[in-house]
């Protein structure tokens, strides 16, 4: 059944329709194809993000100081709740995927109670809020129910499958040990890239089918995960820039994010991913080889 929002013939319905079941044009060759699907996959990623274009939009436009007396990181968690309860009663996300999304958000922000604790010290959200725990506000975890939503949204809109997916239950050691790096390499060291090679040695026949326009195409399931990571490294730096949180090295002055963030980002996405795999409906679109 086609989720869409603004009922029957509304405008999302109308353009959600136009995006997945395009009119074919078999004659298209050459460059003008080229051009043709560079655009529409361009438009269907932009439109993947729906959520994470709306809530980073509202993130640069809310002033620092708030509005209305509602203090920024409380404001952003008003808007974030309103962006995702707007989803669901539009039907953008199912009950199901946003079971998934809710548990993105307990993982994330599990992540940053640690991060920002007083022995850690990672990075740090110096603005006061009403909804700070911990010392983190609860807009945050919507940072990482972002990429989630993301991937939801990417794997309808672009009609995405997987060939040769390593099996499941090493899928899930391997993004259980990324997440404990996370917090184990404060003590004990990092070990990223060796989880990065095991990754590797994990995915590399993995692929990625996805339909820009008319035609399946092809990526290694290991390029999309950099891929994804450097644009949300580049949304962090975007972020930061903003003061939404500043690491220790920008509290004199905005620098950029270390590059080695992608690798982190990178590994995350990975995590991610095998948490939405658990879907039930995407898991019919994944294919394990016996």
């Amino acid at each position: 059944m086609q989720r869409v929002a603004g009922g029957k013939n509304g405008f999302l319905h109308t353009f959600d329709a136009a995006l997945t079941h395009p009119r074919s044009d078999p004659g298209l060759a050459g460059i003008k194809r080229f051009v043709v699907e560079f655009l529409l996959f361009g438009i269907k990623e932009g439109r993947a993000c729906l959520f994470a274009g709306l809530f980073f939009v509202s993130i640069f436009i809310v002033p620092r100081s708030g509005l209305f007396g509602i203090p920024r990181y409380d404001l952003l968690l008003i808007i974030a709740l309103t962006i995702q309860a707007w989803m669901i009663w539009t039907k953008l996300e199912t009950k199901d995927e946003l079971k998934a999304i809710c548990l993105f958000h307990i993982v994330g922000f599990a992540l940053e109670v640690f991060k920002t604790s007083g022995t850690i010290q990672s990075w740090s959200y110096p603005d006061f809020a009403y909804t700070k725990v911990l010392g983190v506000p609860l807009f945050s975890g919507f940072m990482y129910a972002a990429v989630g939503s993301y991937i939801i949204q990417a794997w309808r809109i672009l009609h995405v499958r997987i060939e040769h997916h390593p099996p499941y239950w090493m899928a899930t050691l391997v993004a259980l040990a990324i997440y404990a790096n996370f917090f184990a390499h404060h003590y004990i060291g990092d070990y990223r890239w060796y989880l990065a090679a095991l990754a590797i040695g994990l995915y590399p026949r993995a692929t990625v089918i996805f339909r820009p326009y008319d035609r399946d195409r092809r990526m290694p399931m290991l390029l999309s995960f950099i891929l994804i990571g450097f644009f949300i490294w580049l949304a962090e730096n975007i972020s930061t820039f903003f003061s939404v949180w500043h690491y220790p090295n920008q509290l004199g002055a905005w620098s950029t994010v270390h590059i080695g963030k992608w690798s982190s980002w990178t590994l995350l996405v990975i995590m991610t991913f095998t948490i939405v795999a658990s879907l039930k409906h995407i898991r019919e679109t994944i294919h394990i080889p016996k």
